[in-house]
Formats: C-alpha cells, structure tokens, sequence
C-alpha cells in the first residue's frame, strides 16, 4: 500500500494533499502549523464522524467554561484558508479506509483522540446506576451518540471516582443550581434531567493524596465557589503524608502548595445553608459496588490507601482499612483509552498507535501516515498541549515531503474525493453547512440569553438545513 514518491510535489501545480482525521484540536492545530508554513504548498482535506466540527472543545468542555470554548474561533480562521475543505458525518473504518486515502492523498494525519474510559475493575460496576463520567459529558454536551442515554439522578448521593479534570467538571455540572445551568449551552433534554435531580451529596473519591491530585488550583478554587453547594474534605485526608511533604519540600512546586493549601481550608469550613454538599476524599479506592436488592448500585465500600514511594512516584497501597460510602449513583472517571484503527499498528498496553515523534512505526505502515493528539501520546495535557504537539508531528511529514516519502496518489483531483464519498455516504457536511448550523445556534440561544442552543441530532440538522437524507 506504500509508496515513495519522488515526483516533485508540494508546489503550486502539484500540491502535497493531506487528509486529516478528526476534526478537534489536534487536527485544527495540525491544519495550522500546515497552512503558516512557507516551504510546501498543501490542500487540507478534514474529516469527522461527527456532522460538526470541534471534538471535545463542542462535546467534551463543560458548558459552564465558556471561555475555554472560544479557541474555536481560532480553528474557524485556520478553516477559512485557501486549500481547506471540510467533511463532516464521513466515518473513517466505515465510509473511508486507508487504502482510499492512500490513493487520494499524500500524507494522512489522524488525530481521532482516546475515545474510551477506562473501567475500575471492581465487582459491581455493572450495576445499574454506575456510569461513565465520559458517557455523562458527552450527553449534557449534546453529542448526536450520546443524546439518548439516561443516567437516574433521583438519588440523593452520588460517588465520581477519579480527581481530574472531567471529574471535576461531573462534579460542578451536578452541583450547580438550575439557574446558572440556563445560562450555558447545555443540552436541553440534560437541563430539563438537572431540574429534576435529587442529588444533595457529591463525594470525589482520589486514590492519592492533596498533592497528587490531578485537578489544579484554579479548578479547586471554583469548587469551593459554588453557590449552591458547600465543600469540604475531613481533615485527616486534607494532611499531607509524610512522604508527600519530602517531596514537596524537594521540588518547591508553587502551584502544587496553593493547591494543598487551599484544600487544607476546605476541611476547615463549618456547614451552611446551599442545598448541596461537595465532599472531596483522598487516599481511598472502591473495592466494591454493592447490590441495592435490585440491580442498582446501594453502596460502596471504600479501602484506604496509604502512599509508597515506586520507581520515583508516589503509588497507592491499600491498608487493612475499610468503610462504607451510601452513594446509590456512581461515575468513574479513572482515565482514557485510545482504540485502535483499521489499517493501522497499535499498542494495547499503552493504548496508542505507535509512532516516533507522530510518524506511524510499525509492520503495518511504513510512510505516508501520521499521528496527532491523545491517539499519539495517550490522554496527557490540556486544549493547548495539541498545539506543540501537532508541530513535532508536522515537521517530520515536511522532512518527508521533501524527500519524497510519502503516498503517491492515483487520483490527483479534489473532486475525486466528493465522488468517491457520494457512493458511501447518504450525507455529507461541509464547512458552508457548519456556518449556517453555528449562525442558526447562537442566533437562537441570543434569544434566551443563552451562548448558543445545540442541534443534538443529525436529524435536527438536516431539518434546520432544509435538507434530506
């Protein structure tokens, strides 16, 4: 299936032509750094499963950080350069394979993220009520796959396992009132679920401890702002171990000391009067989901951990120590999973395509084919993390550009794509869609004072589109 080209390409009358899978922020930083360079002249061809553009930045970032969202007026400039096409609602594996884009392109970029949660691998986490943390963002957020899940928030506590950001962020979705959730771009269906929650306790369990945790300072600090809840952490487990005060006095981390601290006085508030509590609990671990008699989830028992130091990290290890939390709903949160791609290598330990600084290594493939993003380096970094990352990808597709290592394409003309896909797909996106589904949004949450009001179906955007299957 490979190929060395040696035919000069990347000019003006033979442009180097680049699919990119994944229309997030890998693939739009990628598409970036393609664009602003000057040796090569390159047409971007980028591909979604999804109807709409933007990954996680759409589906993934909490509705209540806004903010965050508007890097994606950067990735709207990037598509308004010359030489930019998008498809949206084209599935690679299932409408496209790397055979067709290695007749059709020079090089492909894929940058399709970790797409799965990890399980917690405890008896009992297939109960009824125990969910995904991911499932649950992806559903408030209005993901078209997602939209018809039902998570049962008639409970009064609930258990998410897990001190990272998305752990965070189920947290602060369940603990905010109605009120402030009407302001954001939350799905509909989910602010009509949240009106009804019953939810008054939130505990978030960490294996480690203060120092450990993998949320930052300002995350802590918007926690500890809630307006309808109150929070705190018992305050044996706000202490640092022994073993975590060496290594904070050895590495002198500022932002890792505002962070404890701020924690330390989370166990020193008193009660109020919010209707909600947020307890947050270290060096603790589910070792079971119990049965409530019916198929549910009616507890859970906790194990202590206590912090050993192995191969120069602090771990977890579990102490003769146990208890029972009466959480009746539980989200896990506990890390991410790439999987893996038809037509490409991939490592199962470590849940990545392999890859020497994004060029794909391995049996399977040998040039022409990159990577980007989570499915390159595993679930590490935040939004902007893709940007450098996407650049060490980039300059090894230049390198090989230049020395002509790459696919050499049998259908050289853009439009072969469009034909190719009009006999596999029923529908196809396309960036002037977008436009008019994003105007058609933000128009209609201007009037509710809201930023925008999600089309959460393939359906409903067609309709909006005028437009049939």
């Amino acid at each position: 299936m490979q190929k060395n080209n040696k035919a000069l390409i990347g000019n003006a009358e033979n442009p180097c032509r680049i699919a990119i899978i994944g229309a997030g922020p890998a693939g739009f930083y990628a598409a970036g750094h393609l664009f602003k360079q000057k040796e090569q002249t390159v047409q971007i061809d980028m591909f979604d499963k999804l109807p709409v553009p933007y990954g996680l930045v759409r589906s993934g970032v909490a509705p209540d950080h806004q903010k965050i969202k508007n890097v994606t007026r950067v990735y709207a400039k990037i598509a308004k350069q010359q030489g930019f096409r998008f498809f949206g609602n084209v599935e690679y594996g299932k409408h496209i394979h790397l055979e067709d884009l290695s007749s059709h392109y020079h090089q492909v970029y894929f940058s399709t993220g970790a797409q799965v949660d990890r399980k917690l691998n405890v008896p009992g986490e297939d109960l009824h009520r125990s969910y995904s943390a991911t499932d649950f963002v992806a559903w408030y957020n209005g993901h078209p796959d997602y939209r018809d899940l039902q998570f049962d928030l008639s409970k009064h506590c609930v258990a998410v396992v897990g001190v990272g950001n998305v752990a965070v962020d189920v947290c602060r979705i369940l603990c905010r009132t109605i009120d402030e959730l009407k302001k954001t771009d939350i799905a509909d269906y989910a602010l009509d679920a949240l009106a009804e929650s019953r939810v008054r306790e939130v505990y978030m369990l960490g294996r480690r401890g203060p120092a450990q945790a993998a949320f930052t300072h300002p995350e802590a600090k918007e926690l500890g702002e809630l307006p309808g809840a109150e929070i705190h952490v018992p305050e044996p487990e706000a202490q640092l171990d022994p073993s975590s005060k060496a290594w904070m006095e050895s590495h002198r981390d500022r932002l890792t000391t505002r962070k404890v601290e701020l924690i330390q006085t989370f166990a020193k508030k008193v009660d109020s009067k919010k209707p909600r509590r947020l307890i947050l609990r270290f060096l603790v671990s589910p070792e079971v989901l119990h049965d409530d008699g019916a198929g549910g989830v009616g507890s859970l028992t906790l194990r202590k951990n206590t912090l050993v130091e192995q191969r120069g990290r602090l771990s977890p290890k579990p102490t003769e120590i146990t208890e029972n939390l009466p959480a009746e709903v539980v989200f896990r949160s506990v890390g991410y999973r790439g999987v893996p791609l038809p037509g490409l290598p991939f490592r199962d330990d470590w849940a990545v395509i392999p890859n020497e600084h994004g060029r794909v290594t391995g049996d399977r493939v040998s040039v022409g084919v990159y990577v980007g993003g989570w499915i390159k380096r595993g679930p590490t970094g935040v939004i902007g993390t893709n940007k450098p990352d996407a650049l060490e990808t980039i300059q090894r597709m230049l390198e090989d550009i230049k020395t002509g290592l790459c696919f050499n394409p049998e259908y050289k003309d853009p439009e072969s794509v469009n034909h190719m896909l009009a006999d596999r797909c029923e529908t196809v996106f396309h960036w002037s869609d977008w436009e008019k589904l994003d105007h058609l949004e933000t128009d209609a949450g201007m009037k509710q004072g809201r930023p925008r009001i999600k089309f959460v179906s393939t359906e409903s955007m067609l309709q909006a589109l005028d437009r049939e299957r």
